[in-house]
């Protein structure tokens, strides 16, 4: 019988439950189980353990990584090797213009982009 995720003990059941029906059939009894825990345990998480922002550096040096891109790469994106190295090196926030660049260009989720305490602090 599946329950609610009210503490940590019934969190830690639910995941060594989810453990044992990884894999399970899609449609089947234990398929139907699976997706139902799976959606406790997120919401569960997420009222527990919220992810904090991303840092758009973060981001962008992730996506740099994973593309093999260079700092030229960016230039595009973000204006001169001179902008591209104060914004990687924290010196400057991103601009608007720039975060569509971004996130058009090298598929950056807008919210990976935006660092949220400068626009708190502009406002």
């Amino acid at each position: 019988m599946i329950k609610p995720i009210r503490d940590e003990q019934s969190y830690t059941q639910a995941l060594a439950r989810i453990e044992a029906l990884w894999g399970a059939k899609d449609y089947t009894d234990e398929g139907d189980e699976l997706d139902i825990l799976l959606t406790l345990v997120e919401a569960y998480e997420q009222k527990h353990y919220p992810m904090p922002p991303s840092d758009p550096v973060n981001s962008i040096l992730f996506t740099m990584d994973r593309l093999h891109l260079s700092r030229k790469d960016l230039e595009p994106f973000m204006g001169t090797k001179s902008r591209v190295s104060e914004i990687l090196n924290r010196k400057r926030p991103l601009t608007l213009s720039q975060i569509v660049r971004l996130h058009h260009g090298l598929n950056i989720p807008y919210e990976s982009l935006i660092d949220e305490s400068v626009v708190l602090n502009a406002a």
